[in-house]
């Protein structure tokens, strides 16, 4: 990644530092009164609206909005804005319904495997919770990889040194303290969040105004609105499909769910949520619009920050060095209680040992952060780690969820149907540099398939590891 140098390392990483223990002091400080098992997975189910909104939002938007969004918009056009922000978005509003039907068929559940366990047996909790271990994995690497590399490309730090801070800070504080420590520190930066995407979206359309706007992006690169160009609704589809499936996935998702004080706080936070994160999202991507609109050959991963630094403000690059350090924080402490969570509860179910396994998910977890160390530390691409993950879900999504309202689906089927699907999905998913796939390509050359497959993989890969899996359904 090229570097804009604004901040000196040392003003960096002290700034870094500064943010970090402040949030682990917070956390373990708040956390000590709210001590228990009950307290650690669910917040003792006693989360009002204000503060399971906030946790909702911040955690469901990492730093990862600064790059993948504007990144998506420079090639996928308008459609990938608008798939993007309602892929993020629209998992909070399914949850509405589906979050209060769990509560109410499994009122003592913690865990969406939990439940998985109770409606279709052992062999295919075995596979969704390793799904859901592997997805919050590599987002939990993709989230620390993109914070470093952000602060890499303003100050020149190398990328190690954030991860590592990060990684321990977040650790400390939420081993200690659990979804309490999680939640309580999302409201803090969810507040920050929200203040410093003011100033900075302000600050931008300053400093573009009449550019930053849907003319400009017509005049200059008017294929990315067209209802002509196929990436339009190819990426659309397939940011929509591909975010909103995974995030049902999101433990820490459920977490929340069970942790709402009654149906009505759950009800009106995943609302909000929803409604908050749209424009936020949808916003960031626009800028990827602007930014290859103004410069033809900017880097997809850097347009959103291309714009905001143009005139290399050290003011704003302070900004965006809070926001994003919040952002990360906010969705790591998630992703870790996450995991926890899922060893701690449903463990057991996959070993049954006489052992402790509050202790046995914070060995894991240390495991799986010296694991995000070491890949952060390499800079791997950010979305093609999202998109990876973001294929084993969708292979399982519809045949989870509606297996919930069709009795009809049992075990073997449902896991021979996530199976097939997650299979044909793959061989056609697309290498990092999107130009083959295993099927289009390596086994077999591109010229014996049309032009729409070589050049739609990634829509075709999703769209058959989403879809695919309705014909093995049992009907009757």
């Amino acid at each position: 990644m090229d570097k804009t140098i604004i901040l000196s390392q040392p003003s960096a990483i002290l700034l870094i530092l500064f943010l970090s223990i402040i949030f682990l002091v917070v956390g373990v400080f708040y956390s000590k009164k709210y001590k228990g098992l009950n307290n650690y997975l669910v917040a003792n189910r006693s989360i009002g609206v204000f503060s399971l909104t906030a946790s909702l939002v911040a955690s469901s938007l990492g730093a990862w909005i600064l790059f993948g969004p504007a990144s998506a918009a420079t090639w996928g056009g308008i459609g990938a804005v608008i798939g993007y922000a309602l892929g993020t978005a629209f998992p909070l509003f399914i949850l509405i319904f589906l979050g209060q039907k769990f509560r109410k068929n499994y009122p003592n559940a913690k865990t969406l495997i939990e439940v998985t366990r109770y409606r279709f047996g052992n062999k295919l909790f075995k596979l969704i919770l390793f799904l859901s271990i592997f997805y919050m994995t590599i987002f939990l690497i993709a989230e620390v990889t993109a914070v470093s590399l952000f602060i890499n490309y303003i100050s020149g730090v190398e990328l190690w040194i954030t991860a590592l801070i990060v990684i321990a800070s977040s650790l400390t504080y939420t081993l200690y303290g659990g979804l309490r420590a999680s939640i309580f520190t999302d409201n803090i930066q969810f507040i920050l969040f929200l203040l410093l995407l003011i100033i900075g979206f302000g600050y931008t359309i300053s400093i573009y105004g009449n550019n930053f706007t849907f003319e400009f992006v017509r005049e200059n690169k008017p294929i990315l609105l067209s209802l002509d160009y196929l990436p339009n609704f190819t990426a659309g589809l397939t940011f929509f499909i591909a975010v909103a499936a995974t995030n049902l996935f999101h433990q820490g998702n459920w977490q929340r769910i069970y942790a709402a004080k009654d149906n009505k706080v759950l009800r009106k936070s995943l609302f909000l949520s929803f409604l908050i994160i749209i424009p936020v999202v949808f916003i960031i991507g626009f800028s990827g619009l602007v930014a290859v609109s103004d410069n033809n050959k900017v880097i997809p991963d850097l347009a959103f920050l291309s714009l905001i630094l143009k005139d290399q403000s050290i003011t704003i690059s302070v900004v965006l060095v809070i926001l994003a350090i919040s952002l990360t924080i906010s969705s790591i402490d998630t992703l870790i209680n996450a995991v926890s969570s899922l060893i701690i509860v449903d463990g057991r179910k996959l070993i049954n040992l006489n052992l402790d396994y509050l202790k046995i998910s914070k060995f894991i977890i240390l495991f799986i952060s010296c694991l995000t160390l070491l890949v952060a530390s390499k800079g791997i691409s950010i979305l093609y780690l999202f998109l990876l993950a973001d294929l084993f879900c969708c292979s399982a999504v519809l045949t989870i969820f509606y297996g919930f309202y069709n009795k009809k689906i049992n075990e073997k089927n449902a896991y021979l149907s996530i199976t097939l699907g997650l299979f044909f999905g793959l061989i056609l998913f697309p290498s990092p540099d999107f130009s083959k796939s295993i099927l289009i390509g390596i086994l077999f050359p591109i010229d014996y398939f049309p032009a729409f497959m070589s050049q739609s993989l990634l829509f075709l890969s999703f769209f058959i590891a989403t879809f695919f899996p309705l014909l093995t359904w049992k009907t009757k």
